[in-house]
Parts: structure tokens; C-alpha cells; sequence
């Protein structure tokens, strides 16, 4: 509606551009008319653009606390040995390890003790079989879940999953397991606040 008002009142007319000699400067001005529409619609378009979504809030209580306690939520069946190395405590071992390591946390021997319980699990969801794929289905890889809940009200504050992505051949299975649960570690001190970037 507004463009069509704007066409009909700058819509160039011989009248409008002549020069007393009689000469037409129809040409200038069609081509100003189009650049003006042009704009016109430039401008309209940026102007619907709908405004970027600011994120959500981390809960204080992930960025203030101070100790935290792993809690080991297991491994589905089928895992170990094979895909995978080592036995269902593997990950949960590795996790806390990483954590330990980076110093960055006081690890609690119980979860009186912590601001935070982290339950870490893999798991290995079921999917659809390859005879009842539907179209866009994907297929089901081993992932880890950690969820982060608040000691003091058991509430759930946050929770994300790395997925392991598939190999062929077991080395490269760990190799992918480790990365996945490094990814998970650096997750965890992101939203946290303890990773180098936030430090500044």
C-alpha cells in the first residue's frame, strides 16, 4: 500500500521534465523514479527484519558455585567393550579427571557438600531401524548427557549432550569418545564462567 502511494506520486511525466526548449528528460527521470523505489524497498525490507533474539539468562547459581559433585548416571548396555574401550565407568572416570585437572572446581566426596551435582550419562537411543526410516530420521549415535542441578533445591539448571560421531574402526571410536567428552567439559566451563574468555 505505502509503495503504490510513493509510485503514483513520483511517477515522472513528460510535463514534469522538460526543459523550456521543448526537450524531454523522461529518461533521468525514470531513472531516478527507479532508484528511489529501490530504496523505498531496501529500507522496507530492513525495517521488517525482526529485531535478533537476545540469550536466555544463565542461572547464578552455575556461574556463583564453588564446588561441584559428579554424579555417575552409568552407560546403556551394548558399549563396552566394543565400541568402546574400557568399561561404562569410562566416561564418568575421564569427565572427572578433566575437571580435576583444570583446577578451575573444588570436586565434593558427596552432594551435601556441593553448590552443583552434575549427573553425566551415555546413552545410546534407540531410532528407527533402516526397514521403517522415515524421510529426515537420522540415525541414533551414542551421546552424553550431562544435566546440572542446583544441591540445595534439586532442581534442574541446565543440561546439554554431545553426540559421538561414528567410526569404523574401535581407535577411532575412543578418539571421537574423548572428543565428545572434552567438548562436554569445555561446555560445562562455558556456561559456567570459568573458561579463559570469560576470565577478562
Amino acid at each position: 500500500m505505502l509503495l503504490q502511494q510513493f509510485v503514483r506520486m513520483t511517477r515522472p511525466s513528460e510535463r514534469a521534465y522538460r526543459f523550456a526548449g521543448g526537450r524531454s528528460m523522461s529518461r533521468i527521470g525514470w531513472g531516478l523514479y527507479a532508484a528511489m523505489c529501490i530504496v523505498l524497498s531496501a529500507t522496507t525490507l530492513i525495517a521488517q527484519q525482526p529485531a535478533p533474539q537476545q540469550d536466555g539468562p544463565i542461572p547464578p547459581a552455575i556461574t556463583a558455585a564453588k564446588s561441584i559433585f559428579v554424579s555417575n548416571a552409568g552407560a546403556d548396555s551394548g558399549l563396552f567393550p566394543e565400541p568402546f574401550t574400557g568399561d561404562a565407568n569410562r566416561g564418568y572416570n575421564q569427565f572427572y579427571a578433566a575437571l580435576k585437572a583444570s583446577g578451575k572446581y573444588e570436586l565434593a566426596g558427596d552432594p551435601s557438600e556441593a553448590d552443583l551435582v552434575l549427573e553425566l550419562q551415555l546413552t545410546a537411543p534407540n531410532g528407527p531401524s533402516k526397514g521403517s526410516k522415515v524421510n529426515g530420521a537420522s540415525d541414533p549415535v551414542p551421546m552424553f548427557r550431562l544435566v546440572v542441578y542446583d544441591r540445595k533445591t534439586h532442581y534442574v539448571l541446565w543440561a546439554m549432550t554431545e553426540s559421538i560421531d561414528i567410526a569404523f574402526r574401535q581407535k577411532t571410536h575412543d578418539r571421537n569418545f574423548d572428543e565428545a567428552l572434552q567438548a562436554l567439559v569445555l561446555g560445562f566451563e562455558s556456561i559456567s564462567g570459568k573458561t579463559p574468555a570469560a576470565a577478562h
